[in-house]
């Protein structure tokens, strides 16, 4: 990229930060937003790190060791009273629930069919999930890897729950939204998903070459006959689950911003409006692959509900996804307790998880300083990849909860939607998402992944082994950013990734 190029690129981005501080940030005096408008601007000086660049999440950024733990941390900002809520929600995610009837009370209500036993269990220590693996001989159960089902609309009724907002896509009719691959005794599992990968070689300058895994996803021993013909699926892994409350903390006026904002190379990102079960009314997507779900809250309800089948506030059938063509599923007794609520996840624990939810702390950043890094950090901003990982933020001040106030945050996403081209394609529209489009991951503590869980993935379907392979499957709307890496030489790439691995 020239520089005049990227003049007009880091323009682009100061107008975006302006406009969104100055125009729809109604929690700001204007004394504020003189003040974010100055500190989310861009750099254009890339000789030393940033003011407060170590601190990705603000105040609530951690500081402890580095080891497998380090994404299991609380707010370093969080009361006295936070950390115990934090504590015992804590125990909640990693607890494995029980089929009923069992003495377990309190514990029982699983499936009738699910995916895992445990939020922990596609959340590998709160980070991302494993795929069943790439060698044949090494393949184990698929659990952090969801199955997502949709068939078209066939009905006019379908067709305006679409697009009002209260159904995100048309299950199919036997197997509804997702494929559960465990089930209860006495229940049979829905099916078993199976993965073929074939190698893609891409030429690199400077004489190098990378080998991607072309995924191509087939569904193995059906429980309850044949699916749609025109079924289309989308894997899904697990995400990492730091930060989540300071991404629900950015003004809506800040993301809509980057969705106006010319980023050049034809860079469009959009919102997804969903459908808030809390409040009724359509609002911002933030979350999920596909920024289908809008609150924390809704996403760790959705979860309890379609991954284990329990019921909870917001998705009350006890059954989670049993469909009419599965009686069997249907029929199973439920783990409600008339003494704790209606529901197996009552409202008090719900609220005990989304705690913890929101408040799974970003590790410190590491080696801001050193040479390869900013001249990686450079290169990031070069090849445009700011356009959707948009570096940082200032949290509103009216955030829901005091410890999300206020925060000088460093996610790198836009939290939009973009096309990533034919390659990354699901055909799964959800909500206003397109089959190719996916919302732009967050890279806060990408370089600690491997750290966390050392068989870990990236991508959606968790096909990149590392994270050059990641940069190398983009397309659509990053195929000129993506090019560009490509194009450096392997020294240049090397700095990128160093860059990449101390966020």
């Amino acid at each position: 990229m020239s520089v005049s190029k990227i003049v007009v690129v880091l323009a682009a981005l100061a107008a975006a930060s302006a406009v969104a501080a100055s125009g729809g940030r109604d929690d700001l005096t204007d004394e504020d937003r003189v003040r974010v408008a100055k500190v989310t601007a861009p750099t254009k000086d890339f000789s030393g790190p940033e003011a407060f660049e170590t601190l990705p999440a603000g105040a609530g950024t951690t500081r402890k060791l580095i080891n497998a733990d380090i994404f299991s941390h609380p707010s370093a900002n969080l009361t006295f009273e936070g950390r115990q809520q934090f504590l015992v929600g804590n125990g909640l995610f990693r607890k494995d629930w029980v089929s009923s009837p069992s003495s377990t009370q309190a514990s029982d209500g699983l499936g009738p069919m699910f995916n895992a036993r445990s939020c922990q269990g596609c959340h590998t220590k709160d980070g991302r999930g494993t795929v069943p693996g790439f060698d044949p001989l090494e393949r184990g159960d698929t659990v952090a890897l969801l199955l997502r089902l949709s068939v078209p609309p066939d009905t006019d009724e379908q067709r305006q729950q679409l697009a009002s907002g209260h159904l995100p896509l048309v299950p199919e009719p036997v197997y509804g939204l997702q494929l559960q691959n465990f089930s209860v005794a006495g229940v049979p599992s829905e099916g078993r998903l199976e993965i073929d990968y074939a190698p893609v070689t891409v030429q690199l300058n400077g004489g190098e070459s990378a080998t991607l895994m072309k995924p191509t996803y087939r569904i193995e021993d059906l429980g309850y006959g044949p699916m749609r013909e025109d079924v289309q699926i989308s894997p899904r892994i697990a995400q990492p689950m730091i930060g989540l409350g300071l991404l629900e903390a950015i003004h809506p006026a800040d993301i809509l911003a980057n969705a106006n904002a010319d980023h050049g190379d034809g860079i469009s990102g959009r919102p997804n409006w969903v459908h808030d079960l809390r409040t009724g009314k359509r609002t911002l997507g933030r979350f999920n692959w596909k920024a289908s779900q809008p609150t924390v809250e809704q996403q760790s309800a959705a979860a309890f509900s379609n991954d284990m089948g329990l019921s909870n506030p917001l998705f009350p059938a006890h059954d989670g996804e049993c469909t009419q063509a599965q009686p069997g599923c249907q029929n199973k007794p439920h783990g409600a307790q008339p003494h704790l609520g209606e529901h197996e996840v009552p409202a008090e624990l719900m609220d005990f998880v989304t705690t913890y939810s929101v408040n799974l702390a970003v590790p410190q950043r590491r080696d801001v300083s050193d040479a390869r890094v900013l001249a990686g950090k450079k290169l990031f901003y070069q090849a445009n990849c700011v356009a959707c990982h948009v570096p940082k933020y200032v949290t509103r001040r009216d955030a829901a909860r005091q410890e999300h106030r206020f925060q000088l945050i460093w996610p790198y996403t836009d939290m939009l939607l973009h096309d990533m081209g034919e390659g990354l394609a699901d055909k799964v529209s959800e909500h206003d998402a397109s089959g190719s489009e996916w919302r732009t991951p967050p890279l806060w503590g990408i370089g600690l992944t491997r750290t966390v869980n050392p068989n870990a993935t990236w991508l959606h379907d968790g096909r990149a082994r590392s994270l050059l392979e990641a940069v190398l499957w983009h397309g659509g709307e990053a195929q000129a950013a993506r090019d560009r890496v490509v194009a450096m030489t392997p020294d240049e790439r090397a700095d990128l990734i160093r860059f990449l691995e101390s966020l």
